[in-house]
């Protein structure tokens, strides 16, 4: 008796299941009768795979310097198989990598990795980031005392903040530009708090003070504004809020339902 044929969700299934790495499965070995399967589908595995090990080559070249082409090589082979793309654009693929890497055992005598990698994701976020309009100052002045109190800002999509436990800024750096000056890094200055942001097309990394960045922060994550300049009056955040709308680091705001809430 001929088996039947397979659905259409069924082959797509057991083709991203091959091409994952996870086998051929029995719907494609019906359909493909002509050429051995796990050859003609080696051919969409490999180009899958060097295409997403490129797009984490791109995205993280501190990191690829740091443990060499064949390690790094490896590696992506084991996120790519934990971590499926799932979106053409890939310049949003591994946003993982350096969560991955803090638990990936042939990695655990580079501690610093996995900050480099959060550091490196912000950029590559921030090189990538549509533009944006300025916040509009003049509407917000004209707010109302009640309003102002509910106010929270929106951040600019070129906008990260990293804490690191490592130098992981000056890591990157040294590695990119001058790899003879790896050695004389002490990596017992961190911890670094880190603002990563776009300036004209590039991407500019500093550090911030604890309070200054936990302020930063508060803002980044939805805290209304006047409740953020209350709970971190260490951070001299009024002068700081100065500073962030005048570099363009918060595009909008909108009002929260009270000046209690958070997000």
């Amino acid at each position: 008796m001929t088996a039947p044929a397979p659905s259409l969700l069924e082959v797509q299934r057991a083709l991203l299941a091959s091409v994952a790495g996870d086998g051929c499965g029995a719907p494609l070995s019906q359909m493909i009768d002509d050429v051995d399967p796990a050859a003609r589908l080696a051919i969409y595995r490999n180009t899958s795979l060097s295409t997403l090990t490129t797009a984490l080559s791109l995205t993280y070249p501190a990191v690829r310097k740091l443990v060499g082409e064949d390690f790094f090589e490896g590696a992506a082979r084991v996120f790519i198989r934990e971590q499926r793309a799932t979106s053409a654009w890939l310049d949003e693929y591994g946003r993982q990598f350096g969560a991955f890497l803090a638990t990936f055992s042939p990695a655990c005598s580079l501690p610093y990795l996995p900050d480099v990698a959060e550091l490196e994701w912000s950029v590559s976020r921030a090189l990538h980031a549509p533009e944006a309009p300025a916040i509009d100052l003049d509407r917000m002045a004209r707010l109302s005392p009640s309003e102002s109190e509910r106010l929270r800002l929106v951040a600019h999509p070129a906008l990260s903040l990293v804490r690191a436990d490592f130098p992981a800024d000056t890591i990157w750096r040294v590695v990119l530009q001058d790899e003879a000056a790896l050695g004389s890094i002490q990596l017992e200055q961190g911890p670094v708090f880190l603002l990563i942001e776009r300036h004209d097309s590039n991407v500019r990394v500093q550090r911030l003070s604890e309070p200054a960045w936990r302020f930063t922060a508060a803002l980044c994550a939805g805290t209304p504004l006047a409740a953020a300049l209350q709970q971190h009056s260490d951070a001299a955040a009024d002068l700081l809020i100065g500073e962030h709308l005048a570099a363009g680091r918060f595009i909008d705001f909108e009002l929260c339902q009270n000046s209690n809430a958070s997000h």
